[in-house]
């Protein structure tokens, strides 16, 4: 049964309330864009659950939003169309209605990933692509040295690729991401050669797993990240990804066919 927040989102996230930086810190990033259209194909009418704001939306073909968050919706932009009101595990869709869907940056809020992505592969003819990050490389991410509990967070919200594979049946294929040195989608690895970019609260609150930890996680956070960038322990231990142009750490890409 899919429960939703007071302002209609599903899951642990009320988007009312988390999130307001999204549109400053979370701008779609045209390198994953082209990831993202690489594995839709090219299927004519494509189908996005959990949809947010739209980013994304404009990698090709007609994009059908779903977004259950009544806060999100108000945010799409004036050129996208308005998104359907509904959760992921119940589409009011027939079957086969679109060529691909795709579900970016959300399973991890659903309230039941199996139903959900068994949905989407009724309603959709071609593949069902999902990003999302695998749960058991959250942890392997710098942050985990000042903010495990964020991560802790991270890896329990974020439903295992092995399952999701499993729930939507047929040939799978599990892609990592590469994630440029200067994305413009600001997840927590988005920061990875950046660190000083997380001292910013503002950055910080447009990832959701931040809101799941208390003052003293996030104060401490701030106390030991700025000692070690003011002493030069953080460049001695990672200083070398401030010059790697690409990441590969725990965004995947999971395509069905």
């Amino acid at each position: 049964m899919t429960t939703r927040t007071h302002d209609g989102s599903a899951g642990d996230v009320d988007h009312g309330t988390v999130g307001s930086g999204c549109s400053t810190y979370r701008r779609p990033d045209g390198r994953i864009a082209r990831f993202i259209a690489r594995a839709l194909g090219d299927g004519r009418t494509v189908l996005n659950v959990g949809a947010g704001a739209g980013s994304y939306e404009n990698i090709g073909g007609t994009v059908t939003a779903v977004e259950p968050s009544a806060s999100m919706r108000a945010r799409r932009p004036n050129g996208l169309d308005p998104a359907v009101d509904a959760v992921a595990e119940d589409l009011p869709f027939a079957d086969g209605s679109f060529d691909a869907s795709m579900t970016l940056f959300s399973v991890h809020q659903w309230s039941d990933v199996t139903a959900g992505l068994r949905e989407m592969r009724r309603v959709t003819g071609g593949p069902v692509v999902i990003l999302t990050c695998d749960p058991t490389l959250v942890r392997d991410f710098w942050l985990y040295e000042y903010a495990p509990a964020v991560l802790d967070t991270e890896a329990r919200r974020h439903p295992s690729v092995d399952g999701m594979a499993a729930a939507l049946g047929g040939t799978v294929s599990i892609e990592a991401v590469p994630i440029p040195l200067d994305c413009t989608d600001g997840f927590n690895e988005a920061y990875y050669g950046r660190p000083e970019m997380l001292l910013d609260p503002a950055a910080r609150q447009s990832c959701s797993a931040w809101s799941f930890v208390d003052d003293n996680t996030r104060e401490h956070f701030d106390r030991t990240l700025r000692r070690d960038l003011a002493s030069g322990a953080w460049d001695e231990r990672f200083g070398h990804l401030r010059d790697q142009p690409a990441y590969e750490g725990s965004l995947v890409v999971i395509r069905a066919v």
